[in-house]
């Protein structure tokens, strides 16, 4: 497929073509609506209409098994790759008629004809924007999420149909053929764009942001990215064009079944920084361009203001903002990525109300270093939710890493089970993932962001292999399966690697036969004996729901009873913590039930 006619099937393409060239002959075939001027509106209304089945009739569309019906082309932001597709009828009543899709598209229209309200709409670079200084009293962008989404590329799946439908005043923003590229503010090494890149473009839109608001203004940035990178990148533009962030909240915007839902720990909603500029006036210079000076509100005499913090006192007062907001955060269900991500701007109203932060040597202190102490109080607040009642630091490493690896994907408020799960994926076109934050039978997370999370709790991901395993990018936490042979007596080494999706009985029969050749080495468990405990309160439990698992209820019992792994509180502390963490329906809570 090198064209985007590759994308559709000889008859797809013509109804579409034939619904282009109707909608673009609108204006001509009605004198009525030349008259009242509505030709131009009512043609791009119906040029949606013919995007829409553009995206309902292409050869990518997919059956959903479990909901009996057709899915459209995007079930995520790339266009994927499908080994067999269906076909609606666009002259029929089901999903992706033209009927339904006219429906769909009418909403907006109707909406903000409801709003009754006038307003003014501008097609201008976020760079460079013909608003006056302090001009505006609100500022509100969703900017482009770094690396996650190539907008531009993905355009061209509807401009190519746009350009065919529209004609007059409104077919000018097509001229080009397909949409501009150059300017676009994203990480995509292929273009050339990188992290300076990004960083660079965006801090030139936040500083018009902050040039055309008023100083008494509010801003508000819309943000939900899972990677770590992508959020220091955000936040460090937003700081070097003058603004203080006062607040972050999170607004449930995203579908829970989307794909990148499924296979990671993406947010449920959509981080809404709340901002507003930093102590003093922003102006340009006479002679134009995008850099800006800052003088006191007052108008003084001084050309530009400095307000320097002292690091101690950022330091001292950033662990009583999280314990302040993490159980209220809680107590309205925002918890696992999104409180983590919601606590950033309580956390950098602290540091960003500054123009600098500085140690006592005078070296200024980078908002990546600041960053890695939010994350840290972060991780030290959830885990007093986590284990509510008990001293967290009464857990050995292994344990606490475990409980905050699974509240950062989960939050301990899984929604559905794994059968759920996976209707999700057949409707959303995964191929890699059947269950939330798993991937290749493990828990995965993006390395920047699990060794945050370790190091807040004063764990080490290098000491914890047998745990946790690191590839590339990614950090997969062991489902408790594939510790099976190192907790039972075997070597580290002989610890399997990732085996890729198996099916469960497949791995099942690995279990047992893991169990077997355990319980051979030592000569035999017998009617009194059990396997020796493991080192860590977390070793011990996972022990447990393996030989629940495996059915060996005997030998479990005299593990926990009379071996004493139930003697220590910890062990059921833990064990209830984990349940409520492990997803329902993974083989995990399964095992934790058992015990």
């Amino acid at each position: 497929m090198k064209e985007w006619g590759d994308l559709f099937t000889p008859r797809q393409a013509l109804a579409l073509t034939t619904l282009a060239r109707l909608v673009r002959g609108v204006g001509k075939n009605s004198s009525k609506l030349q008259q009242d001027r509505l030709a131009g509106a009512v043609q791009c209304i119906l040029s949606c209409a013919v995007d829409r089945s553009a995206e309902h009739s292409s050869s990518l569309c997919r059956w959903n098994s479990s909901g009996q019906k057709m899915q459209a082309t995007f079930g995520r932001q790339a266009i994927p790759m499908m080994w067999d597709f269906c076909e609606t009828n666009p002259w029929g009543g089901s999903v992706g008629s033209w009927e339904s899709l006219m429906e769909c598209v009418l909403i907006p229209f109707e909406t903000t004809l409801s709003l009754q309200t006038v307003g003014n709409t501008a097609h201008q670079s976020a760079v460079s924007h013909a608003l006056p200084n302090e001009s505006s009293w609100c500022f509100f962008t969703d900017p482009p999420y770094y690396d996650a989404v190539p907008y531009a590329d993905l355009s061209d799946f509807f401009i190519v149909w746009l350009k065919r439908s529209v004609s007059g005043p409104d077919a000018a923003p097509f001229a080009n053929g397909l949409s501009p590229k150059d300017d676009e503010c994203i990480v995509d090494e292929i273009k050339g764009k990188d992290k300076a890149y990004f960083e660079s473009t965006m801090a030139k839109a936040m500083a018009e942001g902050r040039r055309i608001l008023n100083s008494e203004g509010i801003g508000v940035v819309v943000f939900a990215h899972k990677s770590t990178a992508g959020w220091e990148a955000q936040l460090q533009a937003m700081i070097d064009a003058g603004w203080t962030m006062t607040g972050s909240w999170p607004i449930d915007t995203e579908m829970g079944s989307r794909l990148r839902a499924m296979n990671s720990a993406a947010l449920a909603s959509s981080v809404h920084l709340v901002c507003r500029p930093r102590q003093g006036r922003l102006v340009v210079p006479p002679s134009g361009g995008s850099s800006l000076t800052r003088i006191p509100p007052e108008g003084g005499t001084t050309s530009l203001s400095i307000n320097i913090g002292d690091w101690r006192d950022v330091l001292s007062e950033l662990p009583k903002r999280i314990h302040d907001w993490m159980p209220r955060l809680a107590s309205e269900g925002i918890v696992g990525a999104d409180a983590i991500f919601a606590c950033l701007g309580p956390a950098l109203e602290i540091f960003s109300r500054y123009s600098r932060v500085e140690k006592a040597s005078g070296e200024q202190v980078t908002l990546r270093e600041y960053l890695e102490h939010v994350w840290a109080a972060v991780a030290r607040e959830a885990l007093t939710l986590i284990f509510a009642g008990a001293d967290a630091t009464g857990f050995e490493e292994d344990a606490r890493l475990t409980a905050m690896w699974l509240w950062t994907l989960f939050g301990g408020k899984t929604n559905g089970t794994a059968e759920d799960a996976e209707s999700a994926e057949e409707e959303e076109g995964e191929e890699t993932s059947t269950k939330k934050g798993k991937m290749a039978g493990g828990y995965v997370l993006e390395y920047d962001a699990a060794r945050k999370i370790a190091q807040g709790i004063g764990a080490h991901l290098e000491s914890l292999s047998r745990l946790v395993e690191v590839k590339g990018d990614k950090a997969r936490l062991l489902p408790v399966s594939e510790r099976t042979r190192t907790l039972f007596g075997k070597d580290e080494q002989d610890a399997p690697t990732s085996r890729g999706r198996k099916k469960k009985q497949d791995r099942q029969l690995g279990l047992f036969e893991t169990l077997d050749e355990a319980e051979a080495d030592e000569g035999g468990w017998g009617e009194k004996s059990a396997p020796a405990l493991g080192d860590t309160i977390l070793d011990r439990v996972h022990q447990s729901m393996i030989l629940f698992a495996a059915g060996r209820s005997v030998a479990m019992k005299r593990f926990i009873v009379e071996d004493g792994a139930g003697h220590d509180q910890r062990f059921w502390r833990l064990a209830d913590a984990l349940s409520a963490l492990y997803p329902p329906g993974s083989e995990e809570n399964a095992g934790l039930m058992g015990c």
